[in-house]
């Protein structure tokens, strides 16, 4: 009888190329994995376990989004937040459809024209102060669904928290949603930092999804902490089908499902998403607290998850980025954006702020 190889001990040829105790102000993606989400891909590791979302892991997870946002909620693991919010775009219109969107969102700015050119939709963007959407503003876009000239109007997409670092309530996200419904639009909510988004509120995050009427969410994870992975949750049966065609043809199918839905299950079957959360959001309060001391800085908008965007002298802006990392922002000189992350820590903020006054000075 043929054995199967003996596994030897773990070993390996990599090397480290970075200094794991420097970390910027670029973007939350920039951080490492959480110590307790590689301790759970371990455990996931070994053995069998069926291919493409069959396994034991995919299974319970769906338990698990019960927890958060009821019953009827269907989680989908995809590969990234870009092929979430496709595939979940994909799923609320026809091939004539339009998604109204801020100007601002991610899948108007950030996806490669991915929405567009992949699901064949029509991005109809309104310009926002402050990256959030209102029901005025949806009808900038919202009409026309009888004309045969114009893409018809049937998702509204919106993002907890904004690209603009600005967190929607629960009441304004419930307003959006009754005035789509009533027009017969469907509701997208982008969820890339839906974390920090329920952190910075202080409720679950069913308040302002399932329970305002939100219809399909993409749920990030990336950037709150694991490796790789995020989901597609339908929170109204109705408004999706075919998620597992549309996730296939997407490009988003794992076939190692459980190593992404393992890392889901870490992050939401305890409070680890939270802390996460809340931990990444008082460094950019502690941040802010700091800018605010600096004379010739001012914010652009408020302060209300774990992203800081401000403005000051652009020959500042070039000094300090030799020293740390973080963008420019928004295309206007000495605009920038500082991100916090779930490994920032209080002496990476007092060292930044240290830089910043130095530079301001000079």
């Amino acid at each position: 009888m043929a054995h199967p190889p003996a596994v030897r001990p773990a070993a390996t040829d990599a090397r480290r190329h970075h200094d794991p105790d420097v970390r910027g102000f670029a973007s939350d993606n920039y951080a490492g994995a959480h110590p307790e989400i590689l301790a759970a891909l371990a455990l996931a590791n070994g053995g069998h376990q069926i291919a493409y979302g069959e396994d034991d892991y995919t299974d319970h997870l769906q338990r698990v989004m019960h927890s958060h946002f009821g019953p009827t909620a269907v989680a989908f693991p995809v590969f990234n937040g870009t092929g979430a919010n496709v595939v979940s775009l994909q799923a609320l219109t026809d091939r004539w459809g339009g998604v109204v969107c801020a100007e601002s969102a991610h899948i108007n700015t950030d996806e490669c024209g991915a929405p567009e050119k992949v699901a064949g939709l029509k991005l109809m963007t309104v310009p926002t102060p402050d990256g959030k959407l209102t029901p005025e503003l949806i009808d900038r876009q919202a009409y026309g669904w009888d004309d045969e000239h114009r893409s018809r109007p049937q998702v509204v997409s919106i993002t907890q928290n904004t690209e603009l670092g600005t967190v929607y309530t629960p009441d304004e996200i419930r307003a959006i949603c009754d005035h789509a419904h009533e027009r017969g639009m469907k509701v997208h909510l982008d969820g890339a930092r839906i974390a920090n988004a329920a952190a910075s509120l202080d409720v679950p995050m069913r308040t302002f999804t399932n329970a305002a009427g939100v219809d399909i969410l993409s749920f990030g994870g990336t950037k709150n902490g694991m490796l790789f992975g995020e989901a597609v949750v339908v929170l109204d049966p109705d408004a999706a089908h075919a998620m597992k065609y549309l996730r296939k043809l997407s490009m988003q199918l794992a076939s190692k499902m459980r190593f992404v839905s393992v890392q889901l299950e870490a992050l939401l079957a305890g409070d680890l998403w939270l802390r996460s959360a809340r931990h990444s959001n008082a460094m950019a309060q502690r941040l802010a607290e700091g800018v605010r001391t600096v004379d010739g800085v001012e914010f652009l908008y408020p302060v209300q998850a774990n992203a800081v965007f401000a403005r000051l002298p652009y020959d500042v802006v070039v000094r300090l980025q030799r020293r740390f990392r973080f963008y420019d922002w928004g295309g206007r000189p000495g605009d920038v954006r500082w991100m916090c992350s779930f490994d920032t820590t209080e002496d990476d903020i007092d060292t930044f702020l240290l830089a910043l006054k130095e530079e301001m000075a000079a």
